[in-house]
């Protein structure tokens, strides 16, 4: 491809909510080898606000005629997730480039049926796993490889958020598992990623997929409803080099503790703290955990990236916009995309089965 700007179509580019407005929005605006040429809503008026906010030359409330659009190279699929499949499938068959967001499909099924459209149809892809973008992730992944803390002998991973028991009526469409947003999808889904990123694939895994909130209440109508959906995942496994694994992810009724994940190896330890904002170490002999510091290379992205939310889908679209112009494979592309699904549905296997499930 040339070296003019690539030109990205947003669909789901609400002016009031979402991540398309927190992140992705605010990345491609950032960044000089793109160029926001379509937004794309549900409705006319809606389209037209985030036309003019966001300085889109072209605004759409039917993603069909948006991805058709001779002017858009790359898609950028940003809605619920019960939408990427037919959405992604569209984009792809109109010979789009494509960033979808995780899940990538509402199901295994869906994921693979993206993936193998757009392998034949010849075209870069790529999910919104966004923990491989981070510096701090990707800091974490080299001191394993380069041997710092020696050969890993086991993880910890806990990510305790808060989910309540309650909600307005337009996110209950997320207690239906079928839906494929929930915690199991989204926060197991991205911290597990990021582990196996740092530390290699799981070789086995056994697992518990509980539901333990089974009824929200609508605040808005003083109603409830049914939940299906899992909000708590215990994990044991065996990583394909050896070392095992213990993780708890859930969306817990009040104050969740955060995130923390552990890695230990033969010769020291690495612990990623508070979220993303801290990385701690100690070797053999040492007797406390240190702060270590964040390599300035790892970040791909102008200084004036906002932090939050947009800086690692920044380090995402620089990455694929290298992928493009290059022809190369990005990273995390949508087989890496059906390769976390079939992850997530071996950990569902083996809570059903009580059996543990071969993985790879």
């Amino acid at each position: 491809m040339s070296e003019q700007k690539i030109r990205v179509g947003v669909i789901g580019a609400n002016v009031n909510y979402g991540w398309g407005l927190r992140a992705h929005l605010p990345a491609i605006l950032a960044l000089p080898e793109f160029e926001l040429a379509a937004v794309c809503t549900s409705r006319p008026e809606t389209a037209a606000a985030s036309k003019e906010r966001f300085g889109a030359r072209l605004a759409f409330h039917d993603y069909h005629e948006m991805v058709e659009c001779p002017d858009v190279d790359l898609v950028a699929v940003v809605v619920r997730v019960p939408h990427h499949h037919e959405m992604t499938l569209a984009a792809l068959n109109a010979g789009k480039h494509v960033f979808t967001e995780w899940p990538l499909g509402a199901n295994l099924a869906q994921a693979k049926e993206m993936a193998d459209l757009a392998r034949a149809k010849g075209v870069r892809t790529l999910a919104g796993m966004q923990r491989r973008c981070s510096p701090l992730y990707l800091r974490v992944k080299e001191l394993v490889e380069e041997g710092y803390i020696g050969d890993v002998v086991s993880c910890h991973l806990t990510v305790m958020g808060t989910g309540g028991t309650s909600r307005t009526s337009d996110r209950a469409w997320m207690g239906d598992v079928a839906n494929g947003a929930n915690t199991m999808s989204i926060s197991f889904g991205h911290a597990i990623d990021a582990l196996t990123m740092c530390v290699g694939d799981f070789s086995e895994v056994s697992g518990v997929v509980s539901t333990q909130i089974d009824s929200w209440l609508l605040t808005d109508t003083d109603s409830h409803v049914d939940v299906t959906s899992p909000d708590n995942i215990i994990v044991s496994g065996r990583l394909a080099s050896g070392g095992v694994v213990s993780a708890h992810v859930a969306s817990q009724p009040v104050m969740g503790s955060g995130q923390r994940l552990e890695v230990y190896g033969r010769h020291g330890t690495l612990v990623v703290d508070s979220g993303e904002s801290r990385l701690m170490s100690a070797l053999a002999g040492e007797s406390a955990l240190e702060e270590l510091p964040i390599p300035e290379r790892l970040a791909w992205v102008p200084a004036d990236v906002p932090d939050g939310p947009a800086f690692n889908v920044a380090q995402m679209y620089r990455r694929f916009g290298e992928a493009i112009r290059s022809g190369d494979r990005a990273e995390p592309d949508f087989d890496d995309a059906v390769k976390l699904h079939e992850l997530i549905d071996a950990i569902r296997r083996a809570s059903e089965t009580g059996a543990r499930q071969s993985v790879g």
